[in-house]
């Protein structure tokens, strides 16, 4: 990296800094496995995560408080009574992005939650993950979130994965009026109180989501995991403003007549790094000596890696997250306050959109945790995850152009994602229309018996996965008039998504500016740490 140039600090109070003539450092961009370092065109507006806040001073007696003085509803004390059946889920491996440090705000939850269960006298008690139709937790995984007490007090009897393919573990309760089908995991139905621990990491989770999607079969979530309904969704992270959350609404009011459930909803700050990779959370700017030195001995050191190795590496670098509030309670009011704190978190205001807007993307998805970023994942994040990161208005403007940095390699993880290979070489030769997909194969894939049977015994994404990957892209598919994947490694996977691709981001900028013209607006999103745009006019 070249030596800095002394230039005034040209950040806002809104986490923005504009490349000058008077120089900015080159920028660090996440691709894949590897990071990009780019000089920008002039004008370019850098976007910036807002610094993490501060932790609660102390997690367990801030979860204490919550559980005692929950939202809605009495203290979970005084809804215990011994002999009464208790189900716990769990938000599964796909939160936080990367895993956290141990020990998990899960296991820290479970701690608190299981002594009072026991003080109370409740034995019967159930540990779920609620994966819904995401692969198996593995049990090395199983055990790192909840510690390794509570694994061998529980697992495997009272400690499992949720599987929605169980004909006798699904039960159904009355439609919503719109006909809507709810389903739920028997054993949380059955329960006398339904106790939910979530992580919110991103606004879109959380609240009615929580037990409406976690622990439910094909049939209910097709309500609302459909091309129809992503198309209506505003973003999925302003739940106002999504069709799919005004679904999870309705199912989840449902439940919420035929059980007593109480949530206990954790949201983490931004703190995705520390110690020898500190140095991603920080502006270039304000990169010291040591930190140049060590970004450039960590590309150095993933140059020379065969890329499963990288992939292990990385996968092994835990995320130092801290809780920054802790709420409980009945659902909505509970979840309330906590998308209160996400977005005095993550909400970064940006006046006015762009041209083109430049996203790295990162080795890691909720859908590729320990595996492979495919094809598929690689659109789901750049068109469904990265564009929907907004409140208010989309950062790009309507037919603007998206820049995706990263390799596009064509592979996938046989056995995390069978299901997403033959949809892949398959289906998207045929069309990348979501309407015929859904309508066409949806049923075929989800049905198929060898992808069942991989979901329920394997550690396989449930056969409609890939489908529902490919309309969470829809409504930003919608809106850009053109996807541009800088330093692509082959034509093939552009090719077959419907994008351009080109080998460097400076041909990238070239080619975007010719589809919309030499004098576009730019914006870079640093988009990890994880950050939302609330866009003004």
């Amino acid at each position: 990296m070249r030596p800095l140039k002394t230039l005034k600090r040209l950040y806002d109070e809104n986490n923005q800094v504009v490349v000058t003539e008077k120089g900015s450092p080159p920028r660090v961009i996440f691709h894949g496995e590897d990071f990009l370092l780019e000089d920008l065109p002039l004008g370019t507006r850098v976007v910036f995560a807002r610094l993490p806040l501060q932790p609660v001073p102390n997690p367990k007696a801030a979860i204490r408080w919550a559980l005692n003085h929950p939202e809605g509803m009495d203290p979970l004390h005084a809804l215990l009574r011994p002999g009464m059946k208790v189900t716990i889920a769990l938000d599964d491996i796909s939160l936080p992005l990367p895993p956290m440090v141990t020990p998990d705000a899960r296991q820290t939850v479970l701690e608190i939650v299981l002594e009072l269960l026991a003080d109370s006298g409740v034995d019967d008690v159930h540990l779920v993950i609620a994966n819904a139709l995401h692969r198996r937790m593995t049990e090395g995984e199983m055990k790192r979130m909840v510690g390794e007490k509570i694994f061998d007090a529980f697992y495997p009897d009272r400690y499992y994965n949720h599987d929605a393919e169980d004909p006798n573990g699904m039960v159904e309760l009355e439609h919503t009026a719109q006909g809507e089908v709810v389903a739920i995991n028997r054993r949380a139905a059955d329960s006398d109180l339904l106790i939910y621990v979530n992580i919110n990491l991103v606004p879109m989770d959380g609240g009615h989501k929580s037990v409406g999607t976690g622990l439910a079969n094909y049939a209910s979530l097709r309500a609302h995991h459909n091309p129809k309904t992503i198309r209506d969704s505003e973003s999925y992270m302003e739940p106002s403003k999504s069709a799919l959350h005004r679904s999870t609404e309705r199912i989840g009011r449902v439940i919420d007549q035929h059980l007593k459930v109480f949530h206990i909803e954790t949201v983490l700050n931004n703190r995705m790094f520390d110690g020898a990779t500190g140095f991603l959370g920080k502006r270039e700017e304000d990169f010291t000596e040591v930190d140049r030195l060590k970004f450039e001995v960590l590309r150095y050191t993933l140059s020379k890696l065969p890329r499963v190795a990288k992939r292990k590496l990385l996968m092994s670098i835990p995320a130092p997250y801290d809780i920054i509030a802790v709420n409980a309670g009945a659902t909505e009011p509970c979840h309330e306050k906590t998308l209160e704190a996400c977005w005095r978190q993550y909400s970064v205001p940006v006046q006015g959109q762009s041209d083109i807007v430049i996203w790295g993307v990162p080795y890691i998805s909720p859908y590729n945790v320990n595996s492979i970023l495919n094809p598929l994942l690689v659109q789901v994040m750049g068109l469904g995850y990265l564009f929907n990161l907004n409140r208010g208005i989309p950062l790009v403007k309507k037919g603007g152009v998206v820049i995706l940095c990263h390799p596009a390699y064509d592979e996938f993880d046989p056995e995390h994602h069978p299901s997403y290979i033959e949809f892949f070489n398959r289906l998207l030769p045929e069309t990348r229309d979501a309407m015929v997909l859904e309508h066409k194969y949806e049923q075929e894939f989800a049905t198929n018996p060898s992808y069942v049977h991989l979901y329920r015994k394997g550690h396989a994404y449930h056969g409609a996965h890939p489908f529902y990957m490919w309309y969470w892209g829809e409504n930003g598919r919608q809106h850009v008039g053109k996807v541009i994947v800088a330093g692509a490694e082959n034509n093939h996977v552009p090719e077959l998504l419907g994008w351009e691709r080109t080998d460097t981001l400076a041909e990238a900028i070239d080619l975007a500016r010719g589809a919309v013209g030499r004098s576009a607006s730019i914006t870079l999103v640093k988009s990890a740490p994880i950050l939302q745009t609330d866009v003004r006019l």
